[in-house]
């Protein structure tokens, strides 16, 4: 039996860390959450200290960080946006919490010597008046410093509003990329020097996303929602007269295998992953609806699945193909026995919703509420640090169905929600009626469902080429 991988931990904090970002002002949550970010921005400013000795005798501070940008932009491949931002926010703080920065000149054998002052906080009126050597501010500089302090106050910011979403019952997914947005948009607002509630800087974001990002409708209308939230429900400052900077989405229809290439695309796979993607294309589930079933939503007698807190947090009952009966019977088997494992084990249980928790302490080691596909690994819960047994990722699926294709040798641009497209399509070619599939499916509206109309055989009318007459 192969001994499970252990969850990648978040790093330690260093003591010159947390000093650094303390002098920088930053306060982060007194949680799990706050200690791994200050981890992460203490391993991304030891990553610039070791970048910055191979730089020239008497670089300063801000060419340093400048010409180590352009080194992660230069890496094959990019660091991906996350991770650039990741770094700003570290190397912001340092630069905020240092002083008498100095690279020495090469010794005897070569190593040189990057150095730095930890600064000390004074006063409020020493800090308005003087620098951190003790010199007068020079004219703008006060400006600057008072940029600064924008930025870090974006921190307190993006708490409020992570709990504004959490109270308006967000999906987890819904609040992360909303905070994501909105982090990006503040600091691009510091970094203009202009007011984050302020219609200048919501169309000026705006008309960077699309401009020089390039994004595509989506992205752009979904950053504009994020913001909106940020200023009006937030910062309690409505932006009035934006919204002619929301983009028109265009019209693109969804990619939909043929039934052979189903069959080709679901022959190449096997085991949980292989069980998950025939289930995708059995049921029309959306991933993460698939991957985060519970034991208990699984009626073999019935032959049904209950898909609980769906998106708009809405509950549905879809078929479960007779096909795979003996292939799920074996499978609740193996998850009785990891449940007993997990018990002797000591573990605690899986993660409940809402305060089920503390209702009923011990359901969380109950069969019925164990993930009916469960990681191989025991990972720490994002939330309270405690380590437990999660539901399988969606990368691996994602590799999975990848692989899959390439064996059946599909040219498709095909993921995971593309046997949800299929599993509509053909249910609507083989007659079925446009309500039920709109129910099977979780809609909210018909129109929506009526987009696969238009990708059935024939485009959906049967309508004969007049080549296939000649």
């Amino acid at each position: 039996m192969n001994k499970p991988i252990e969850a990648k931990r978040a790093p330690e904090v260093k003591p010159w860390v947390r000093r650094v970002v303390e002098a920088a002002g930053v306060v982060l949550p007194a949680n799990a959450e706050g200690e791994r970010r200050l981890g992460w921005w203490g391993v991304e400013m030891a990553r610039f200290l070791k970048f910055c000795k191979s730089l020239p005798e008497g670089t300063e501070l801000r060419p340093a960080m400048e010409g180590y940008g352009r080194y992660l932009k230069s890496i094959v491949p990019p660091p991906q946006d996350w991770q650039l931002e990741q770094v700003r926010e570290a190397l912001r703080c340092f630069q905020k919490g240092t002083e008498n920065w100095h690279i020495g000149a090469p010794d005897a054998d070569g190593r040189v010597e990057v150095g730095f002052r930890v600064r000390t906080r004074g006063t409020e009126e020493e800090e308005r008046g003087r620098q951190g050597d003790g010199e007068p501010i020079r004219p703008g500089e006060r400006e600057k410093r008072r940029l600064e302090e924008k930025v870090v106050s974006a921190d307190a910011w993006l708490e409020k509003s992570s709990r504004a979403m959490k109270v308006r019952r967000l999906a987890l997914r819904t609040v992360e990329t909303y905070l994501g947005w909105q982090k990006r948009f503040l600091t691009w607002a510091a970094e203009k020097g202009v007011a984050p509630a302020s219609k200048a800087a919501v169309e000026g974001f705006m008309t960077w996303l699309a401009v020089e990002r390039k994004v595509s409708a989506g992205t752009q209308n979904q950053a504009f929602s994020a913001v909106l939230f940020l200023t009006s429900e937030v910062m309690k400052q409505p932006v009035e007269g934006v919204d002619g900077v929301r983009a028109k989405r265009s019209r693109f229809l969804p990619v939909v295998l043929g039934r052979e290439e189903v069959r080709r695309l679901l022959a190449m796979t096997e085991g949980t992953t292989g069980l998950i993607l025939k289930l995708l294309y059995g049921t029309g589930l959306r991933q993460m609806e698939c991957l985060r079933l519970r034991v208990k939503d699984v009626d073999l007698d019935r032959k049904v699945l209950m898909v609980r807190e769906g998106k708009g947090g809405k509950d549905r009952q879809v078929m479960l193909p007779k096909a795979l009966h003996a292939e799920i019977t074996e499978h609740v088997g193996r998850l009785r026995a990891l449940c007993q494992a997990d018990r002797e084990a000591g573990l605690p249980g899986v993660w409940l919703p809402e305060a089920l928790a503390v209702k009923y302490p011990n359901a969380g080691k109950e069969l019925g509420w164990q993930w009916f596909f469960p990681s191989k690994q025991i990972g720490a819960d994002p939330v309270t640090g405690i380590e437990r047994r999660h539901h399988l990722h969606e990368n691996a699926l994602t590799s999975a169905l990848k692989v899959a294709r390439e064996r059946a040798g599909i040219t498709k641009k095909a993921g995971c929600h593309t046997l949800r497209h299929s599993f509509a399509t053909h249910l609507l070619e083989d007659g079925t009626d446009i309500r039920t599939v709109q129910d099977l499916l979780g809609h909210k509206s018909v129109e929506t469902t009526q987009i696969y109309t238009h990708v059935m055989e024939g485009g959906g009318t049967g309508t004969r080429s007049p080549l296939d007459g000649l």
